[in-house]
């Protein structure tokens, strides 16, 4: 389940999410793919963990009883509230206490004792909050590049470059610094992005993750072919289109709400 974020952390965070794995379920394996984007994570039990940019697809188990509450922060934002460049943690999971010290490690220790996920969530959501005022402002370069770059603008990398009067080199090394991976792969990855985002909203409305078919998802999410989609697909998930919607369609069919997700991806903010 995902909610989008209190007004207090709006323009910080993306979303708010639950996932639970009921005590009588199998294990789960859980595929994380790159959002261009960071996540908080805890599940309950544990410390809260940072989850770096991902490049490529991350399977992790959850065993049955499972529960984790997080945070995502969208492309160009976490950095601020990090503390260290987004480039420091591409690909990789560590504890927040190794970043932030024992206030970390005590939010979790709070978060084992919560009532409920949900108030386990306002723990979390205090971790961040209380970062706030020694945060520095997100970088507006790499916040507008962003912006020109989320599926339902798809301004290509150059033309985003030249309107904002900056180098090749000058915007990579910003991107690197703010999200992680560069302005070229950020396109690729918030396209993936956008053809996920229309496969989730076809689920909520109980049509197929694929719609009419891959080609026609495919030109409709900005690639040149299926059999570009197919590439990318491989590259960013691990596994074919059709194996990716399909567990998409599983996982969303079950009352599963991704709207906090996908809206934003699928229009432009009001």
């Amino acid at each position: 389940m995902e909610r989008r974020p209190v007004p207090a952390l709006a323009g910080l965070v993306s979303s708010a999410w639950t996932q639970r794995i009921a005590s009588d379920a199998a294990p789960y394996a859980h595929r994380s793919i790159p959002t261009g984007g960071v996540e908080l994570r805890c599940r309950l039990g544990s410390v809260p963990q940072l989850v770096g940019p991902l490049t490529r697809a991350r399977i992790e188990p959850l065993a049955p009883g499972s529960t984790v509450v997080g945070l995502r922060f969208p492309p160009g934002v976490a950095a601020a509230v990090l503390g260290v460049p987004a480039s420091e943690l591409v690909d990789l999971v560590v504890d927040a206490d190794m970043l932030w010290g024992p206030e970390a490690a005590t939010a979790g220790a709070r978060m084992a004792e919560a009532a409920s996920p949900g108030r386990a969530g306002a723990i979390l959501r205090g971790l961040v909050a209380g970062r706030l005022a020694d945060a520095e402002r997100p970088d507006p370069v790499v916040a507008e590049a962003v912006r020109r770059l989320m599926p339902w603008c798809a301004e290509d990398v150059a033309g985003v470059r030249s309107s904002l009067a900056v180098s090749e080199r000058s915007l990579r090394r910003q991107c690197r610094a703010a999200i992680g991976v560069g302005p070229k792969a950020l396109q690729r990855i918030l396209r993936f992005q956008g053809l996920l985002a229309r496969a989730q909203y076809a689920v909520s409305r109980g049509r197929p993750a694929a719609g009419d078919g891959l080609a026609l998802l495919a030109a409709a999410s900005g690639y040149a072919d299926q059999a570009h989609l197919t590439r990318e697909c491989v590259r960013l998930t691990g596994v074919t289109p059709r194996v990716f919607l399909r567990e998409t369609e599983q996982a969303c069919s079950h009352g599963h709400d991704h709207e906090a997700s996908y809206a934003p991806l699928l229009r432009r903010p009001a």
